[in-house]
């Protein structure tokens, strides 16, 4: 595997596997094409969790005084979902870590686990592998994240198999306090996710 880096920008590839690492996640892991938004609820749930969990020994974490929250806002027009919560953040090295568990697991390691796991119930919730199960509906995803404590935000996107880069976020992009947001540009076929009445199913599920 080689990175790219630019003045600013991070180029990853993911490892030769990748593609079948998704296949298998998709088809095998996943039946149902709509966990992915649980699973990115569950995701914000935890960044949640983690920052409360900090404050505790860290109380300056949270001096801005906002409560940990998720959003989700679909998007018609431009055909994107977006879900939002002002949890833990991640880095830089976080979300080249964090959002490239896949790519490092290997073919062989991941088959196991999934075997192991019957039917990959107990592969949910793992980060990497819930993230990733967005790909089954959005062509794109661009992750924009602060840390808390931390001075910058972070952009991270893929279009799935061919790697991700990573970058500063552009003056006015994601200057929150702390937490990540997710925005899935969605397939064509894919349109039905954003319906107000398919969100509130899955959140309530």
């Amino acid at each position: 595997m080689t990175t790219t880096t630019s003045a600013d920008a991070t180029s990853q590839p993911f490892q030769a596997e990748v593609a079948e690492l998704l296949h298998l996640m998709v088809h095998a892991v996943y039946s149902e094409t709509d966990i992915f938004l649980r699973e990115l609820i569950s995701n914000a749930s935890d960044a949640c969790d983690k920052l409360r969990f900090e404050a505790i020994a860290n109380p300056r974490l949270v001096s801005d005084g906002e409560k940990p929250s998720i959003r989700i806002t679909p998007d018609s027009a431009a055909n994107t979902l977006t879900i939002s919560d002002s949890g833990i953040g991640m880095d830089r090295q976080e979300l080249i870590d964090n959002l490239g568990t896949i790519a490092r697991s290997g073919t062989k390691s991941f088959l196991a686990r999934m075997s192991e796991a019957k039917e990959g119930a107990g592969l949910i919730g793992q980060f990497g592998v819930g993230f990733y199960a967005a790909f089954m509906v959005a062509e794109k995803i661009v992750v924009t994240s602060r840390r808390a404590g931390g001075d910058e935000s972070f952009v991270w996107s893929s279009s799935g198999g061919s790697g991700f880069t990573v970058e500063p976020a552009a003056e006015g992009e994601g200057r929150v306090s702390h937490g990540t947001t997710i925005v899935l540009h969605l397939k064509d076929d894919a349109r039905k996710v954003i319906e107000p009445r398919e969100i509130e199913r899955n959140v309530v599920a």
